[in-house]
């Protein structure tokens, strides 16, 4: 347990550094929080590696700004990519400093790097968490600023990352349109 709080609040710390506020916080340290309450609460059994994957997802985000590479979808998955690697990296350091072995540092920086979804339970499941994180606290936000067709896009995409287990929960968590709710049906 020292192990696990060290790294969380390693990681926080790290995270207060962001300079985009989201409700009076960096916008990072409660993205981080927010993965860590879903986690609990969807996977309360969770491996010590899969929380520190959760809250680590967003570590430090700011450093690679979106608007550094090229528009587009391949500067899109350049920039993704980029974010994938130095979360791994830098949540591995982290976890090597709170005294984690060798095997837990590599399945949290596959975690981070999302290698093995639908064949990894753990990589599964921290997608599962991201998922149901973008839904509850930043899904409004982005469908008030797209048109219709890309919502239902990305809602779609959402549904298709998930487990049939996480597409479950969403139908019984969230009250959606039909055609977004049509999604998440298996």
């Amino acid at each position: 347990m020292v192990q696990l709080q060290k790294a969380l609040d390693a990681i926080d710390e790290a995270n207060t550094a962001d300079p985009t506020l989201e409700n009076g916080q960096p916008a990072a340290l409660l993205y981080g929080q927010r993965m860590s309450s879903e986690l609990g609460r969807l996977y309360p059994d969770a491996p010590d590696a899969l929380k520190i994957a959760a809250r680590g997802q967003h570590i430090e985000r700011w450093i690679l700004p979106r608007d550094t590479y090229p528009q587009g979808r391949t500067g899109y998955h350049a920039w993704r990519r980029d974010l994938a690697k130095h979360h791994a990296e830098r949540v591995g350091t982290i976890m090597a400093e709170a005294g984690y072995d060798s095997p837990s540092i590599e399945a949290a920086e596959r975690m981070l790097r999302k290698e093995g979804i639908k064949r990894h339970e753990d990589v599964q499941a921290l997608e599962n968490v991201i998922c149901f994180v973008f839904l509850r606290y930043y899904f409004t936000a982005f469908a008030a600023k797209h048109p219709e067709e890309k919502v239902l896009g990305i809602v779609q995409k959402t549904a298709k990352k998930m487990s049939d287990d996480g597409r479950s929960w969403v139908l019984n968590e969230f009250e959606l349109p039909e055609q977004l709710a049509a999604a998440f049906k298996s």
